[in-house]
């Protein structure tokens, strides 16, 4: 499998769908038609009726509606117009398989439909089709197609053992999740594992996803669902991978993630997340680089409790790798009598 990632393909249809469901329809009568119609949203607004909606207009019951309804599907799978557009169902088959044979309901429908009103015939083509089965949205997954059962249980046991495997605040590349996904998935066929392919199956996940840097993990973690500035600020600093001026940070929120923040703003968010540290004038790190929180003085009092009394080179040369600031700051806070002291060896040593 190649390492980078591959791009997303272009899958378009040889037929149109609003040709091929106008002529299912035909075979219907009118007010099947029309209960098709409202239920499947064709009109210019896309706008689906609800049953109630559809049998007030006719004087009947939301139940009836239903029935209507299930009657104008199984009619039209059973009519001479359906056997006619076998060719349309094997292609939309075909492609399916192309794209994976498990695939969101949603990316499907954007794959294949440039408008809206196209995607809900293409949905009804599925929804009519023998070959197509979907399953409901729920707590772990969104509502997805497949057409093949035996794929689809596979992909979705290697999606919930993925998650499993995951942290809380984990941040993982695309090409290492897809890497670990695979390990899940060596019984599925060698032609599904591509990259476009598994990013797509992992796409059909709610508890799994990426953050707008194509990083993944838990959806349920700010360093994937980003909920504003300070985990726009997290993510900036992450990828920077050194220490950065607030000013900066917030230039980089702005062209990296097209969301507007604005300076004073950015810095005010950043002072309240204990991930970041204030390491100079301006400057600000990640806590898990292992900068300690507090000013100077905080850091050389942790510094000496941590290693014992040290002479000043020392406490320079540590106090540089936690502080962007000049030696003279460092030798001010040690002549603080109420803070630090020298041992009979001249160390400094706290009181």
């Amino acid at each position: 499998m190649k390492k980078e990632i591959i791009k997303n393909k272009t899958f378009a249809l040889s037929f149109n769908p609003k040709q091929v469901v106008k002529r299912l329809l035909s075979s219907l009568p009118d007010r099947a038609q029309d209960v098709i119609v409202g239920r499947f949203g064709f009109n210019p607004e896309g706008k689906e009726m609800t049953l109630e909606a559809i049998g007030k207009k006719y004087g009947i019951t939301r139940e009836r509606v239903r029935q209507i309804e299930n009657y104008a599907i199984n009619h039209i799978r059973k009519a001479d117009t359906y056997e006619k557009e076998s060719n349309v169902f094997d292609e939309l088959k075909n492609t399916i398989n192309k794209m994976g044979g498990v695939i969101s309901e949603d990316d499907l429908l954007n794959h294949l439909g440039k408008d809206i009103l196209t995607r809900k015939y293409i949905h009804f083509l599925l929804v009519v089709g023998d070959d197509f089965n979907k399953i409901k949205e729920d707590i772990e997954f969104k509502h997805r197609w497949h057409v093949d059962g035996n794929l689809s249980d596979k992909i979705h046991d290697a999606i919930k053992k993925l998650y499993s495997k995951l942290g809380d605040d984990d941040i993982i590349p695309e090409s290492e999740i897809i890497s670990s996904f695979l390990e899940h998935l060596k019984e599925v066929s060698d032609e599904y594992k591509q990259d476009e392919i598994l990013t797509r199956w992992l796409s059909i996940s709610k508890n799994i996803s990426k953050n707008p840097l194509g990083e993944w993990g838990k959806t349920k973690s700010s360093n994937i669902k980003t909920k504003g500035v300070r985990d726009y600020a997290y993510l900036i600093l992450r990828k920077h991978g050194s220490p950065i001026h607030f000013r900066e940070v917030a230039k980089l929120i702005s062209e990296v993630f097209n969301k507007k923040a604005h300076v004073a703003t950015t810095h005010n968010e950043i002072i309240k997340d204990p991930r970041f540290v204030l390491v100079g004038r301006g400057l600000y790190a990640l806590k898990e680089w292992g900068y300690s929180t507090g000013i100077v003085r905080d850091v050389i009092l942790e510094i000496i409790k941590k290693n014992g009394p040290l002479n000043k080179e020392k406490i320079l040369e540590k106090v540089m790798k936690e502080r962007y600031v000049k030696a003279n700051t460092v030798m001010v806070n040690l002549q603080n009598p109420k803070y630090f002291k020298k041992n009979k060896q001249g160390l400094y040593t706290t009181l």
